[in-house]
């Protein structure tokens, strides 16, 4: 089985993966080499709208700790 893996955004320390195969795509944040989330998603369509959502928040956050 083929995968891909690529990064999408990352803000501060943590990054936003997209781990694509066959099946559907997994969303994963990682700070460092630790995953702290991992979700799937049938369509990649679904996992780039969760992203932006995710990204807007770890903006937001990021902003608010100055």
């Amino acid at each position: 089985m083929l995968t891909e893996d690529r990064e999408l955004w990352c803000v501060g320390d943590v990054c936003c993966w997209m781990i694509s195969c066959c099946n559907g795509a997994e969303l994963q944040l990682r700070r460092g080499d630790e995953v702290t989330l991992r979700e799937l998603y049938p369509t990649k369509s679904d996992l780039y709208e969760r992203a932006r959502a995710l990204q807007s928040d770890s903006q937001s956050d990021s902003q608010s700790d100055r």
